[in-house]
Order: C-alpha cells, then structure tokens, then sequence
C-alpha cells in the first residue's frame, strides 16, 4: 500500500467518525415531531374509545333485555327489583323447578367504566322492565359521556 493510499484511508475514519452523531437539534427536532404526532393521534383516538364504550353498552343492555324474555317465558314472569339481575345466573330460591339449567348468563358484567348495570320491574313510562347503565359517572342522570344508558334509549 503506497503512503498516498495509506494517509486516504487513516483521514476517511475520522471524518466518519464526526458524522456518525446526530446533534442536539435534530434530537429536539425529531422529539418535537414525535410529540406531534403523538397529540395528533391522542385526540382522534380517545373519542372513538369513548364511543366505542357507549356502543359496548348499548350491546350489553341488548343481550341481557334477551336474557330477561327468556327468563320470563321458562319463568312465566319478569324478576323482580329485589331478584335484579343476579336471577340471570343465579336460579331463585323460592321457584327454581322451571329455571333453566345453568342460568339465562354465564356471568354478570359490569358497564364499559365498571359499574353494575342497573334494572327495574315494572319500569318507568309503561315500560315493562328497565335496564341502564349510569354512563361514565356512575350516578343517576348527566348529560353525553355521564349520561345514563338504557333500554328506552331505542
């Protein structure tokens, strides 16, 4: 290897050696796009969440107003506020003869935020039975996320 070749391949590394980093402002600047992006993505990701919780909901309400027709026709009647929802997995003590085996739910769930379901016989406005979710709050009432969710919604 010739001195000229040498002194070309001992001056290449250094220079390589200095552009291999990356300077603080382009990590800022890349950090800064990231952050962008990440808000971006945040704010049109936690509404359709939120839907999407309300729609779970209305699902839920659906399957157990199935629950509850089919309770009645084997029971030849509704359960009662007191039996509540718990009848749907749990045969009654006082009239289990005609009670289908295993239950009308193979579990209870809670809503989308984690509060029980709540229901009602008879129910409001000549209604037969009530079912709800008390919405994102989990009080009676509210209004959009907070508001309550129910059978007479549809």
């Amino acid at each position: 290897m010739t001195t000229q070749e040498q002194n070309h391949t001992s001056a290449r590394p250094d220079a390589t050696d200095k552009e291999a980093g990356l300077s603080l402002l382009e990590v800022l600047v890349t950090i800064t796009i990231i952050g962008i992006f990440g808000t971006i993505v945040l704010l049109n990701v936690l509404p359709a969440q939120e839907q999407a919780m309300v729609q779970k909901a209305r699902t839920d309400l659906a399957t157990l107003e199935q629950a509850i027709d089919a309770y009645r026709l084997d029971m030849r009647r509704y359960p009662t506020t007191e039996q509540g929802l718990d009848a749907l997995v749990t045969a009654p003590r006082d009239d289990a003869a005609n009670y289908r085996p295993g239950g009308y739910l193979r579990r209870l769930e809670d809503d989308p935020w984690g509060n029980p379901y709540q229901y009602a016989y008879p129910g409001r406005d000549g209604r037969v039975f009530d079912i709800w979710s008390l919405g994102a709050d989990g009080r009676e009432g509210g209004e959009d996320l907070d508001a309550d969710i129910g059978n007479w919604d549809r």
